[in-house]
C-alpha cells in the first residue's frame, strides 16, 4: 500500500481510547502479561475551602498499576507552606504502595516545583535544557 493512501485525522475521545487499547495490548503482549487486572488505574484528588478547590493532584497507576506517574500537583500559592502539597502528594504514593507500586516519577519545569519534589526524596534522573527557552525540564523518580 502506498502512503499517500493514507491520511492523518484528529482523533475524538473513542478514537484515543482505541489507541491506548491497541498500546496495551502490544505491552502486555511484549511483557507477557497473563492478568486481568487493569493496565492503569487514575488517582486524583483535590483540597477544597468553602467550596473552592486551592490544591489537587492527577496521577496514574500504569503497567498492572506497579509504578505511579504523577501528572499535575497544585496548591494555589496562598495555601502553601502549609504542607497540602506534601498531603497530596504522600496520599496517592501510600495508595500506590498499597496496590503494589515500587516507582514514581514525574517531570517539573525550573520555575516549578523541583525543591519540593527533592524534599520528598524525589532524585533526578534527567534534564531537557532550553525546554521552554531558557528553562530546564527534570525528570525525577522515586522508590516506594
Amino acid at each position: 500500500m502506498k502512503p499517500s493512501l493514507f491520511k492523518i485525522l484528529t482523533s475524538n475521545a473513542e478514537e484515543q481510547d482505541s489507541i491506548l487499547k491497541h498500546l496495551s495490548a502490544f505491552n502486555r503482549d511484549k511483557l507477557n502479561i497473563k492478568s486481568e487486572k487493569p493496565s492503569s488505574l487514575p488517582l486524583n484528588f483535590h483540597i477544597k475551602n468553602n467550596g473552592v478547590i486551592i490544591g489537587g493532584i492527577n496521577a496514574n497507576l500504569y503497567f498492572l498499576q506497579s509504578i505511579l506517574h504523577i501528572d499535575h500537583l497544585f496548591v494555589d500559592e496562598a495555601y502553601r507552606g502549609l504542607d497540602l502539597g506534601s498531603k497530596l502528594l504522600n496520599h496517592v504514593e501510600e495508595i500506590a504502595k498499597s496496590k503494589g507500586a515500587r516507582l514514581s516519577h514525574l517531570d517539573t519545569f525550573d520555575f516549578q516545583a523541583k525543591d519540593f519534589y527533592l524534599k520528598q526524596e524525589y532524585e533526578v534522573f534527567g534534564i531537557l535544557d532550553d525546554c521552554p527557552k531558557d528553562h530546564q525540564r527534570f525528570y525525577m523518580k522515586k522508590s516506594l
